[in-house]
This record gives C-alpha cells, structure tokens and sequence, in this order.
C-alpha cells in the first residue's frame, strides 16, 4: 500500500504510484493501491503495481517509434546504489525514468461511447467540446476515434473535461496539434495490436512531458488503470460491457449507499479477487498474443 525506503526521498505519493529522487532521474514504484471515482480504496489489489508495471513496459516498447517515453530501466541493478537493498519490493513494480515537466493536461482518446463520455453524451450530445452524431447508445463505436482533454487534478480531486481550445490556451497551438497527432498514433497503434489479441481499448488516457523542450511520453500507457478494456468477443452496442479494468470495482462501488468521498468502504475478499482477475486477464492476453506471433 504504501513504499518507504531508508536514505531515499519520496517526493509524490500518487493514488498509486509513489515517486522518489534518485539522482538526476526519477524512481517510479507502483504499489497495489486502487482507486475509484478519485478515492484511494483502504484495501490493496495484491500484485496490481507489478501487473501495470508489465502492461506499460509492454506498450512503452511497441509505441517508442512513435514518441520517445521517459522509461530508462526496469531494473533495479540500474537504480542507484541506495534502492539495491530494497530489490525485493521494488522487483517487477518499479522503473527508473526520465525526469521532465509534465504538461497541465491528461490526454484521453475514445474509440467508443462509455464511461464518462458517455454520460456527457446523453446530457448534451457533445464530448469535451466534440459534436458527435444523434443516436449513438451505449459503448457505440465512434466512426474514428476522439481526443477529449481534461485538467490534471491533484489527489482527491476530479479531473475535468476541457476543450481543445482550452488546451490550446494552455499550452499553445503547435504543442496541441502535435499532442493530438501523437495520441491518436498511439491509439490506433494500440487498438490494433489489442485487437489481435482479443481485446477492445475502449478508450484511454495518456501524460506527456517536456524536456529540454522535447516531448515525450510519461506516467504509464495503456493499462487498465488508465484506459477501458473490453473482450473483444462479447462485445455488443447498447449495453454495458464486461471488462478488464476497475470497472468492475466501481460498479460494485455504485451498488453501494457510498458517496464518493472518503473514508472509502472496505473491499470484501471476492471484489478483490475478482478485480486482480480482470488484471491479470489482460496482461495474459496481451503477452501470450505476443508470444504467440514471436514463436511463428
């Protein structure tokens, strides 16, 4: 739940992730926090960091000729000296990255009307400032995918949707163009690489950094904590879908009289399972895809 190491300085603790100094670079554990509708629950997913850990580096490979990502090692042999005695946590959950400035916005691309998306839909018709067709149902696959920005917030806050004109505002022009361009590639790459493997990225969220006025790709990349999965095989429009992701915790969240403020309510044994279930099913998917295609 949560990391500590004697002689290293943790400058962020994230709803997951907990960030330390490690000379000129940064250290990235990801612990088995979970949150839901920006609440960090009180009970861990056991094994969760290791398996979003795995999920990014997957991505980060299949992705860096499109954008550079701040992923330096996996490796805690290449961590500094300090982190050595603490190999054991930090084994599988844990990269050494690039330090950079992040830019003010998350960076959300739909392929398909869920979530939030589509709750904005039904109220107004529009998506973060994008006008999509009358008609569309529940988890419709869009006819090209959507950027839809939102603001950065701090722990416990709600991010919230932006425009790209606001975006625009916030970080210029140029900067935005090359943003959208970017995650779009990602996406489309991503989509089609999932897709072989069975499963719908129903939409997805990325973090972009600057350094020394570069532009690269931070935080993690398309892992079920930060993007939509659905089985490929079961999907239907109309209705909710069965997925690999958190989903299922806020679902069961919803059932609940809870208000979605802390304290959050404890988790029972089965909820636990059956989330780090829908994890590991999407890491398993992926990686024997993979495997699969370099053994032919």
């Amino acid at each position: 739940m949560k990391t500590e190491f004697a002689g290293a300085t943790c400058l962020v603790r994230g709803k997951v992730r907990d960030i330390y100094e490690a000379e000129q670079e940064l250290l990235i554990v990801a612990t088995d926090r979970i949150s839901a509708f920006d609440v960090v629950m009180d009970d861990p997913i056991p094994g969760k960091g290791i398996i979003l850990t795995r999920i990014s580096r997957f991505w980060f490979e299949k992705t860096a000729d499109i954008v550079k990502n701040h992923a330096i090692s996996f490796s805690v042999d290449d961590f500094p000296a300090r982190f050595h005695p603490f190999r054991d946590t930090l084994n599988g959950r844990s990269m050494l990255v690039t330090r950079a400035e992040p830019l003010p916005v998350e960076c959300v691309v739909r392929g398909y009307l869920g979530g939030s998306g589509w709750k904005d839909y039904q109220e107004k018709g529009v998506v973060s400032g994008v006008a999509l067709p009358a008609g569309l149902v529940k988890s419709a696959r869009l006819s090209e995918p959507i950027f839809t920005p939102s603001t950065k917030a701090e722990r416990g806050q709600h991010d919230l949707p932006i425009s790209r004109q606001k975006m625009e505002d916030l970080v210029g022009v140029a900067m935005t163009k090359r943003v959208v361009d970017i995650s779009m590639d990602i996406y489309l790459r991503a989509q089609e690489i999932a897709g072989r493997a069975g499963i719908i990225i129903a939409d997805t969220k990325m973090e972009f950094g600057l350094v020394d006025g570069e532009l690269i790709l931070i935080d993690e990349l398309l892992t079920p904590d930060s993007s939509r999965f659905w089985p490929k095989d079961e999907y239907a429009e109309g209705r909710s879908q069965r997925s690999f992701d958190k989903q299922f915790l806020r679902d069961y969240l919803l059932s609940l009289e809870w208000n979605k403020t802390p304290p959050p309510p404890r988790l029972p044994d089965d909820i636990i399972i059956k989330t780090r279930e829908r994890y590991e099913e999407a890491l398993q998917k992926l990686t024997d895809y993979v495997r699969d295609i370099s053994s032919t």
